[in-house]
């Protein structure tokens, strides 16, 4: 199919950069090769195409910025589940808007994310394309290869990458247990704010990177209520401070990592000079040694938490999502999460966790419910209390 019009562009999109280098950057060169007056830029990963200027690139959905200010013709989102879900509709769309191009979203799923959500958009619009290729329907690969696989992979694996299916956990997620187990108790729900409590706010600061807000309400009983979820990156402390006074809520204390205290060293002020200035007050949480005992913290706590389903789709999708990166650990050897558009969100909520002094002694027996839990599922993080546990933990 040749483009009609005038200087087409058209990408390929990987969840990072080195990954699309990876996986598509040889099977463009070889497959362009037989066409006249192709030029290889192998620096900035594009194929220039002599009789039409057209160009084909690779890039990166962890450089959004890198697509920003150009135009597309068409592009393939490779692994769309990966990405942040923002991506497309924040800064892919509005590429393809002048020149009405397409997008063609491929992957494997892993959750209910973004590209689970695309796949119903797909089956329900006339307008869009689906097709799905299980293994058991195509017979492309050898039935003894899938029995081999079925021999060293557990069900979720197996069903997740063979046979395309949305309801296997995510490959590696954290906390995959505990929102299953959300779910199936129905504390993913309706949650609504309750003026006889008031609201704590959890931060995770970031500087370009994602700036995450948890609101939480604790009961009596120790039930830990998250009523809402603010996420945004980009605009300053003065924004977040007005997102706040908006909110209908009374608030109780506003929790920030210890390094909101970190003076500049241009300005020579802090963020919590700053948020001061704004009328925002901010409480310094305790500081986390390691990220061993946040995740430890917030599994602790998981099975008092209730969720606004509505308000906080992002936040529980993140959790859901943040998962550990392969063969890497910290210096104690234990396992470390991969840092992604997931690990902002799951880091106040995990900061939420850990400040968290017992919030009712239900906590610590659920530590214990955890630990083995994590144990039984061959958990590649290495539950020692010693290391991991403080305070109520």
């Amino acid at each position: 199919m040749r483009s009609g019009l005038e200087r087409p562009r058209f990408a390929y999109i990987a969840p990072t950069y080195r990954m699309g280098k990876a996986i598509a950057w040889d099977y463009l060169k070889h497959y362009a090769a037989p066409v006249d007056g192709v030029t290889v830029n192998e620096s900035e990963l594009r194929l220039d195409f002599g009789m039409n200027g057209a160009q084909v690139r690779i890039y990166g959905a962890d450089n959004p910025d890198a697509l920003r200010g150009i135009y597309l013709d068409g592009c393939v989102l490779d692994e769309y589940g990966l990405m942040d879900a923002s991506l497309f509709g924040e800064v892919i769309r509005p590429l393809l808007a002048d020149r009405k191009g397409w997008a063609f979203f491929i992957g494997t799923p892993n959750g209910k994310n973004q590209f689970y959500d695309v796949v119903q958009t797909a089956k329900s619009s006339k307008d869009w394309f689906f097709a799905e290729y299980k293994a058991s329907a195509t017979h492309l690969l050898d039935p003894a290869e899938l029995v081999a696989a079925r021999e060293v992979m557990t069900q979720d694996e197996y069903d997740q990458e063979f046979e395309c299916s949305f309801e296997a956990s995510v490959k590696g997620a954290v906390y995959a247990r505990e929102i299953v187990a959300a779910r199936e108790a129905g504390r993913i729900t309706v949650v609504p704010y309750d003026p006889s409590l008031l609201v704590s706010t959890d931060w995770d600061l970031g500087l370009d990177d994602a700036m995450s807000i948890v609101f939480s309400q604790v009961t009596p009983a120790g039930e830990i209520r998250v009523i809402d979820y603010h996420e945004d990156s980009g605009p300053g402390l003065d924004h977040y401070a007005k997102v706040l006074r908006e909110k209908p809520y009374a608030y109780d204390t506003h929790w920030a990592p210890h390094d909101i205290a970190v003076r500049e060293m241009t300005s020579g002020r802090s963020r919590l000079d700053i948020a001061r200035g704004l009328g925002l007050n901010f409480a310094i949480g305790p500081k986390v040694q390691n990220v061993a005992e946040r995740i430890y913290a917030a599994r602790s706590v998981f099975p008092l938490v209730y969720f606004d389903g509505n308000r906080c789709a992002r936040l529980v999708e993140a959790l859901q999502h943040y998962r550990w990166k392969e063969r890497a650990t910290d210096a104690t050897g234990n396992a470390l999460p991969v840092h992604d558009w997931a690990s902002h969100a799951a880091d106040a909520f995990g900061g939420m966790a850990y400040r968290n002094p017992r919030t009712s002694r239900k906590a610590d027996a659920l530590a214990g419910k955890a630990l083995k839990a994590a144990q039984k599922d061959n958990d590649p993080f290495t539950w020692n209390r010693s290391r991991a546990g403080r305070g109520g933990y």
